[in-house]
C-alpha cells in the first residue's frame, strides 16, 4: 500500500513520526509532500525522510491565502496523479482531502482546532474525519456529525504520538541557573488574532535571573531577538528535538501551538500565554491541572508558578493515546481494503 502524507506545518512531523515508522515496518510505501512553513522542512530532513516540496506560506493576508489555495491543490493533484497512492492522510492539511477526492482515492483528515475555517472544506471532501473526543460537544452543537463522516478518538492529539515514545530519559534539571524555553506567538498566522510582541518586556526581565531560550517560529523573530543584545538570551536558529527541550528546560512558556501541549503532557512546568480564543484542548488541560494560562502574564506570576508547580499524572492520557494510535492505524487499513473490494 502506498500512503500519501501532506505535511503543512512543523507539529505534523512529530505527529506522524511513529505512524510512519509503523507503516514502514508493515511494508507500506510512504510518499510525503510538504510546504515550506516554520520549521517543517528542517524537521523532515532531520528524520531523513524523502519528500517533495510543494509551496510555502501564503502570508497573513486572507485574499492571498484564498488565491494560493487552488494553486497548491492543482500542484498536488499533478504530482499525485503520477505517484498514485492508495490513500491520503493528513493533520490539518485542508488540501489533502480535496486532492484525494479529485483523484478518486480515500482520505483521512484529522484536526484538533475547532476554529480552523479550512475544516469545513476538509470535512466535506474527506472519506473519514477523525477528531479528538473533547470536540464531541462542538460537533453536536454545529451538527458536524449530521453533515460529515466523523469519528472521535480518545485523549488529545499529542497523546497519540507521545504515547509511542520513551521519555524515561528526561532528566532532573542540573543545579545552577534555571533555563526557560519560550515558543513565541505566530506573528504571521492568519488564525492568530491576539497581540504580538507582548512577551518582549517579560523576556527582557526574565534574563536577569534565568537563561532564556527563544524558539523562533520564523526568520523574522530570529532577526528581531538577535538585535536585542540581552545577556542570558539564547536564540535557537535550528529546531531542537522535543526530548532535548524537555531535558534542558525548567519551565516552558508557549504562546499557543502543539509544543505547549507536548511539554505539558511530559509533566514539564508549562505556562501558556496564548492571546487568542483558547481551544477546547487547552481548556481541558487547564482543567485537569497540566497547564497554566494567562492573558496578562507577568514575571511574578511566572516565577510563582514555577516555584509551586506540582507534577501531574498522565497515565490515563497515555493510555488513551495508545488507543487513538491503534484506531487511526485500523481505520486507514480498513478504508483501503474497502476501496479495493468495490
Amino acid at each position: 500500500m502506498k500512503i500519501w502524507i501532506d505535511l503543512t506545518n512543523s507539529p505534523h512531523i512529530n505527529f506522524f513520526k511513529p505512524l510512519i515508522a509503523k507503516w514502514k515496518l508493515d511494508g507500506h510505501d510512504i510518499f510525503i509532500t510538504a510546504r515550506d512553513l516554520s520549521n517543517t522542512l528542517p524537521l523532515i530532513r532531520q528524520n531523513n525522510w524523502d519528500y517533495v516540496e510543494v509551496g510555502g506560506h501564503a502570508g497573513k493576508n486572507r485574499l492571498k491565502k484564498i488565491m494560493y489555495f487552488p494553486k497548491r491543490v492543482w500542484l498536488l493533484r499533478k504530482i499525485l496523479k503520477r505517484n498514485k497512492p492508495d490513500i491520503g492522510i493528513s493533520h490539518s492539511s485542508f488540501y489533502s482531502p480535496i486532492v484525494c477526492k479529485l483523484l478518486k482515492f480515500p482520505s483521512i483528515y484529522l484536526n484538533d482546532n475547532e476554529h480552523a475555517k479550512g475544516n469545513y472544506l476538509a470535512f466535506r471532501f474527506a472519506s473519514l474525519n477523525i477528531l479528538p473526543e473533547f470536540l464531541l460537544g462542538t460537533a453536536e452543537k454545529k451538527k458536524w456529525s449530521q453533515k460529515y463522516n466523523i469519528e472521535f478518538y480518545p485523549g488529545i492529539k499529542e497523546g497519540i504520538y507521545l504515547s509511542q515514545l520513551d521519555f524515561k530519559n528526561v532528566k532532573n534539571k542540573p543545579p545552577g541557573i534555571k533555563k526557560i524555553f519560550i515558543r513565541l506567538e505566530p506573528w504571521n498566522a492568519e488564525y492568530y488574532r491576539g497581540k504580538s510582541e507582548f512577551m518582549n518586556p517579560i523576556i527582557s526581565e526574565l534574563t536577569n535571573n534565568y537563561e532564556v531560550n527563544i524558539l523562533p517560529r520564523s526568520n523574522e523573530q530570529t532577526i528581531y531577538f538577535k538585535k536585542q543584545k540581552l545577556n542570558n538570551l539564547v536564540i535557537h536558529e535550528s529546531p531542537l528535538s522535543l526530548e532535548e527541550i524537555a531535558n534542558k528546560t525548567s519551565l516552558f512558556i508557549g504562546a499557543g501551538g502543539s509544543m505547549t501541549r507536548e511539554l505539558a503532557f511530559l509533566c514539564i512546568p508549562t505556562f501558556s500565554v496564548y492571546q487568542g480564543e483558547l481551544l477546547e484542548v487547552d481548556k481541558y488541560l487547564i482543567e485537569i491541572g497540566m497547564l497554566r494560562h494567562s492573558y496578562k502574564p507577568n514575571v511574578n506570576m511566572i516565577e510563582t508558578f514555577l516555584e509551586n508547580y506540582n507534577k501531574s499524572e498522565v497515565n490515563d492520557l497515555k493510555k488513551r493515546g495508545l488507543d487513538a494510535f491503534d484506531l487511526i492505524d485500523r481505520r486507514l487499513n480498513e478504508l483501503v481494503s474497502k476501496t479495493k473490494t468495490h
